[in-house]
């Protein structure tokens, strides 16, 4: 499998358990419905350590824009190849969406809030006010890198016994996990352009019955925003953990 197949296919997975988690809960008529925000996050939790484990020897397991840029601006990823992990992040997001709206497919019609439609497939914020919202998912990506980057510290690791490669992919679902858990109040924690924008874009364009608009006004805060964190996450963890001590 080509690095561009697993990231497609690693994000379309972080999108069909993660966003079906989200239709579980909210859509009318299913088994999980009115489960709560604990589901919610655990389904999303355990949805990126499937994906990471799915693909982490082959790509990285990025899965988010905002990991790739991150990673290139600290010099551990190729700039070159930064457009086309994008692109099958994309893609597997969008592909992911396609999927969820397939698997609950009679529980659009037995769903009649289109805001509960909407978020099964992309955030929206408990409260708009851009900056503060903005703020929100730049401080959730940083989180999200600054963790990630310590998750993967050869000091914090067990080189040799396997450790390092079989455990990590769980620990960065543990951080996504705590994420959501303590962050995800105000905005919905999109930390990940692709997560937000491939499935806004299926919700644009599937037939839906009663869905309502896609709030593209809003749709910019969940990629520009990630976009910000993820550097600013890294440009810290290199100031603060990697700078040599005096």
């Amino acid at each position: 499998m080509s690095p561009f197949l697993a990231e497609v296919l690693g994000t379309l997975i972080l999108i069909l358990l993660g966003d079906g988690v989200v239709a579980n809960v909210v859509l009318g008529k299913t088994k999980g419905n009115n489960s709560g925000w604990i589901v919610i996050t655990a389904g999303w939790a355990f949805a990126v350590t499937i994906g990471v484990y799915c693909t982490s020897a082959i790509s990285g397991a990025h899965l988010n824009p905002a990991v790739t840029v991150a990673m290139a601006s600290l010099g551990q990823f190729d700039w070159a190849l930064v457009p086309s992990y994008i692109v099958a992040q994309m893609l597997g997001a969008f592909l992911g969406a396609i999927l969820v709206w397939l698997t609950y497919l009679p529980h659009w019609k037995e769903t009649s809030d289109p805001g509960a439609k909407l978020g099964t497939f992309c955030t929206a914020p408990a409260i708009r006010h851009p900056v503060s919202n903005l703020l929100c998912e730049i401080i959730g990506t940083a989180v999200l890198v600054i963790g990630l980057l310590a998750i993967l510290t050869p000091a914090n690791l067990i080189p040799g016994t396997g450790f390092d490669k079989g455990f990590s992919p769980a620990l960065v679902g543990v951080l996504v996990w705590a994420i959501g858990l303590s962050l995800g109040g105000p905005t919905g924690y999109a930390i990940n352009p692709a997560r937000d924008l491939g499935p806004r874009l299926a919700h644009a364009l599937l037939p839906i019955p009663g869905k309502g608009g896609s709030d593209w006004g809003y749709a910019w805060i969940p990629v520009v925003g990630p976009l910000i964190g993820g550097c600013v996450g890294a440009f810290l963890h290199r100031l603060l953990w990697s700078a040599p001590i005096s």
